[in-house]
């Protein structure tokens, strides 16, 4: 196969500033890089005229986000977090040492806790939560034992 390898995963946000300071300060992502894009060739590979819009990169753990912000045509935005089961991307999940730690972090950082989904099961010694970056796109917090990069449940 001539793939070589994941290169990162695109989030579309309100605001940039605000967003990059949940994924550093809540998060513990490091930015990488930043970037202006605009013209034809970014219209053209985004589907969108006019486009322009700047471009954060930031890293955790060997994964890449890109936060985008249209500045042009701007950027659809909803409220409530999105439900489960709409068909496409559903949440990124993160395995935290201490859940109640990282939930304060959220929440200073700008996020939100959805505390009715926190859900703690004493005889697995294992917790989790759902919160939300500043735009709504869940976030799985999972606290459990064992190897942090098993998967839950393996």
């Amino acid at each position: 196969m001539s793939i070589e390898n994941f290169s990162h995963l695109g989030i579309c946000v309100s605001d940039l500033a605000a967003s990059t300071a949940f994924y550093r300060d809540g998060l513990g992502f490091d930015v990488l890089h930043e970037m202006p894009v605009k013209g034809p060739d970014a219209e053209r590979l985004l589907e969108l005229s006019p486009v322009e819009l700047d471009v954060v990169y930031l890293q955790r753990d060997g994964v890449v986000i890109e936060l985008l912000s249209f500045a042009a045509p701007g950027h659809e935005s909803r409220a409530e977090p999105r439900p489960m089961n709409r068909v496409g991307l559903t949440h990124i999940s993160l395995r935290v040492s201490d859940l109640d730690a990282v939930m304060t972090a959220i929440e200073t950082s700008g996020g939100r806790v959805l505390r009715d989904t926190e859900t703690r099961n004493p005889d697995y010694k294992m917790a989790v939560v759902f919160v939300t970056d500043p735009d709504g796109l869940r976030i799985e917090l999972l606290q459990a034992p064992g190897d942090p990069k098993s998967l839950p449940g393996a």
